[in-house]
């Protein structure tokens, strides 16, 4: 191989591939000041990798210089059918330049001419000189430059496999020679470049023709001999064409450019730029194979009863602190230490009773000294745990991360420093490792240094983030409602709920009992035993065996799914059974055994943990157990809610629940007068829709069947449903389920214009928000794919709806909390839209104000809310 050796690498195709290579995962692909990063990220590894495998001695990156070339002045529509640029790669170019500058690799353009022609010109001088020459492009219109020292590597899919392309292995697969292939492209012209070639003739005839003849210069010398008559008067007529193609085809390999070979001589990448621009952009991979992201130590102090009191001279005003417990579930994992420290004097400890002391104990109670941390909620209820209340909290890192950008939901303060820019810390995976494998290091300096880095991230990203969530006009969702619900989360999970085990028990053994006797049912039916949870066996048995008939086809057979089933089961018994069998089968394994294991022995409870920062709406989530999720459409599900009972007896548990708070947010958004009308007026809602578009002059007139199709409209157009999906909900037919959706915006016109403003809002701004300002990103808005864009629409109208609602019952819960303060009822969960108490009876009557009075007044919209309340022995008895 030759010592001089040149990569030359077309920048716009590489660019344009890398980013639709990745573009599914574009939202994952942003760099902590929010540009997108795909095709960046995938030119990067493409480039790493031609670079290891080639070790060159010059490289250059071409560019197109602009849509207006000589090619464009022969033919003006040439590359005339191209899409737009997205703005989503648009934004990537200008910082591409700045990643190839930092990668040492000069790059070029020139007015007039494409990337193309650049290549080619360097790639004859390189030939002269004698260089062995690799060319990498996404376009096979550069096969015509190889040669016998240039090979011309096609990225095939994704960025990262690559065909490589020599004369031999042209002649090999095309039985063509690289001169022969601009002849084929003027035969059959370009769809991609957007040229014609001569009519009628196509990627097979255009091959057969080269092949017999060479070139379209002595085709057209014996144009005569060609006895198919339309093919002879196609070349004839378009013979101009022709040869206007092969111009067009054909790369100039002596263009005007004023860089030679000396100029782009390779010296490899400019470590610290780099480093500064893979930080910028959050590309942490390429931080850590570069090795300079964790080498460095950093300085700590081990703390101790004899320098506590000199330590704690150090902390005045704020300390950045770091709870260490080893396991997600924070009620129960196990403590392994501490770090506590501010401006550079960091402390560590294994010993978390020194937090008990009194300096230490007061400082974290303390209510003037501010404290920052990651992930207030779990430092609270670790805190508690240890007899100590978490007071004044400032900064916390999860929680404001999470608000600047809702789709970057990792709970890791390694990934979310990350994420902004900041690589000084390792994840906990990194240092503990993951699944079984997970362990605590047995160096305790690894330890400590990894708690170090967390407080130096936190320090150094309080100001940075914090200015963020000014910009973003959300200081006061984070102060007034996110940081505050934390602790009120907080102690709604310390608190917990009473689990009768007894009443689950005897669930458990009537529904094993149940699951026996379908079984049993199953199998006579059948003729034979299977495992019925098996998709493959009971395929099997229904469409094979007994004959039924298979509604849909997937990879490994017939679908056993359960909407199949249900079509299925009203001719066929066992069909029925097997469908009460998965249901209680469910019931029985997830949710009753699934409690059962939840129950801590000490207090009888379930201390389920909410998920602040997981959904992209604002929602919350609920998890060890789920308590969200508990059943309520089967009487079999529902009836675990008996199980569920106040903490002492001659207590009750009260349940307060929003009534259609989705539609009262929409009215009030969408400043819909109609809709608002019906709200102001207290009427129901679903029969005023129904008596709107069923034309009826009264709501007396609204049938319950008539009420159910207005209610599936009402709860549909909130989740931007189409004709086909209100059809299937509802059972009506796509025609008349048109109907009712053109009669619904007509009834209510500034639903309407909502559902077209914010679509038209997430186009321009690339995000929605609620009316905290809650923000969430689209990035698929400008999707070329109807689907994935038609979905990040829908989820433009939706979102601000379902994000203001979640906005308003946690302002509830703040409010909540304050109110009941001095009373003994407490607050133990939100399920939805739907808050859960614990109360003696004798505050019932009290409750039975309060609750839905600050409900009620959580926020002013311009419809009223409107509360329900029950209450029982029970939360099934209401």
């Amino acid at each position: 191989m030759s010592k001089k050796r040149l990569l030359l690498i077309d920048g716009n195709s590489i660019l344009f591939k890398a980013f639709y290579a990745l573009y599914r995962s574009i939202d994952r692909f942003t760099s902590p000041t929010g540009l997108h990063t795909n095709a960046l990220y995938g030119f990067n590894v493409m480039l790493s990798k031609m670079l290891d495998k080639i070790q060159p001695t010059a490289v250059l990156a071409a560019f197109d210089a602009g849509s207006v070339t000589f090619r464009t002045n022969i033919y003006a529509d040439y590359k005339g059918n191209r899409r737009k640029t997205p703005p989503e790669l648009t934004e990537q170019f200008p910082v591409m330049m700045k990643l190839l500058k930092a990668r040492g690799i000069k790059s070029y353009e020139i007015k007039n001419y494409e990337a193309d022609d650049i290549i080619g010109t360097l790639a004859r001088e390189a030939d002269e000189a004698g260089y062995q020459t690799w060319i990498v492009t996404g376009d096979r219109d550069l096969t015509q430059l190889c040669s016998k020292h240039t090979t011309v590597s096609i990225s095939k899919t994704g960025v990262t496999h690559t065909v490589h392309y020599t004369p031999a292995y042209l002649k090999k697969t095309l039985g063509l020679t690289p001169r022969q292939i601009i002849d084929k492209k003027a035969l059959q012209g370009d769809s991609s470049d957007n040229y014609p070639g001569v009519t009628k003739v196509g990627k097979k005839t255009a091959d057969k023709l080269i092949k017999k003849y060479g070139n379209i210069e002595n085709l057209y010398k014996n144009v005569d001999t060609i006895h198919a008559k339309k093919l002879h008067q196609h070349l004839v007529e378009d013979k101009p064409i022709a040869f206007l193609a092969k111009k067009l085809a054909t790369i100039d390999r002596n263009a005007p450019i004023k860089i030679g070979l000396k100029d782009i001589t390779y010296h490899g990448d400019q470590t610290k730029e780099l480093v500064k621009l893979y930080q910028k952009l959050g590309f942490r991979k390429f931080l850590s194979q570069m090795h300079v992201t964790f080498n460095q130590t950093v300085s700590y102090h081990v703390l101790t009863k004899a320098n506590l009191d000199q330590a704690m001279k150090q902390m005045t005003d704020h300390v950045e602190f770091y709870l260490g417990m080893f396991g997600l579930n924070y009620h129960v994992a196990p403590f392994v230490g501490f770090a506590i420290g501010s401006t550079g004097n960091w402390y560590v400890s294994k010993d978390v009773d020194l937090l008990k002391l009194e300096p230490l104990k007061k400082l974290l109670e303390s209510q003037t000294i501010t404290k920052n941390v990651f992930d207030a909620k779990r430092t609270y209820v670790g805190l508690h745990r240890l007899g100590i209340k978490l007071n004044n909290v400032d900064f916390d890192m999860l929680l404001v991360s999470y608000l600047l950008n809702t789709s970057e939901n990792e709970n890791d303060l390694g990934k979310i420093a990350n994420l902004h820019g900041y690589f000084g810390v390792k994840t906990d995976s990194e240092v503990y490792g993951t699944g079984k494998s997970r362990h605590l290091p047995k160096d305790d300096r690894i330890l400590f240094n990894h708690w170090t880095r967390k407080l130096i991230a936190i320090d150094k990203l309080r100001a940075p983030l914090f200015k963020q969530l000014k910009g973003h006009e959300q200081t006061k969702l984070y102060t007034q409602i996110e940081l505050p619900l934390s602790f009120v989360l907080a102690r709604m999970e310390i608190a917990g709920i009473t689990v009768n085990t007894k009443i689950l028990t005897n669930m458990k053994s009537k529904y094993s009992e149940r699951l026996e006797e379908l079984k049993q049912g199953i199998y006579e039916d059948a003729g034979e035993t299977f495992n019925i949870g098996s998709p493959k066996q009971l395929s099997r048995i229904l469409f094979w065996k007994l004959q039924l008939p298979p509604l849909k086809k997937t990879k490994t057979g017939f679908s056993t799914s359960v909407g199949i089933l249900k079509r299925l089961a009203p001719d066929a018994p066992i069909v029925q059974k097997i469908l009460k069998y998965r249901r209680l089968s469910k019931i029985l394994s997830t949710y009753i055994d699934g409690l059962l294991k939840d129950v801590y022995s000490s207090d009888h409870k379930v201390h389920t943990r909410y998920l602040q920062t997981l959904t992209r709406t604002g929602r919350l989530s609920s998890v060890d157990p789920n308590l969200q999720n508990i059943p309520v459409r089967t009487p079999e599900g529902r009836k675990i809610r008996k199980a569920f009972i106040p903490r002492k007896k001659g207590w009750e548990i009260w349940s307060s629940d929003y009534s259609q708070v989705e539609l009262r947010v929409l009215a009030s958004i969408s400043g819909d007068h109609n809709m608002q009308e019906e709200f102001l007026q207290g009427r129901d809602i679903h029969a005023s829709t129904a008596r709107r578009i069923f034309g009826l002059k009264s709501n007396n007139e609204v049938t319950p069947n008539l009420r159910r199709q207005a209610k599936a409209v009402n709860f549909g157009i909130v989740y931007g449903i189409s004709a086909f999906g209100l059809a299937r909900n509802t059972g009506i037919s796509r025609k008349r389920a048109s109907i009712f959706i053109h009669k619904y915006f007509d009834e209510y016109p500034n639903v309407k214009k909502y559902m077209h403003d914010s679509v038209e809002k997430a186009h321009k701004l690339g995000y929605v928000e609620t009316i905290t300002h809650r923000r969430r990103y689209l990035p698929d808005i400008h999707s070329n794919n109807f689907h994935t864009r038609s979905f990040a629409e829908r989820t433009a109208m939706n979102t601000p709806i379902q994000g203001s609602a979640a906005d308003i019952i946690k302002m509830a819960m703040i409010k909540m909390e304050k109110a009941i303060k001095n009373m003994q009822a407490t607050m133990l969960l939100q399920i939805h839209d739907e808050l859960i108490f614990e109360a003696p009876k004798s505050e019932l009557p009290k409750l039975a104000k309060i609750v839905p009075d600050v409900m009620d007044h959580a926020v002013k919209l311009a419809v009223p809310l409107k509360v329900s309340s029950h209450h029982g022995d029970n939360w099934y008895d209401f």
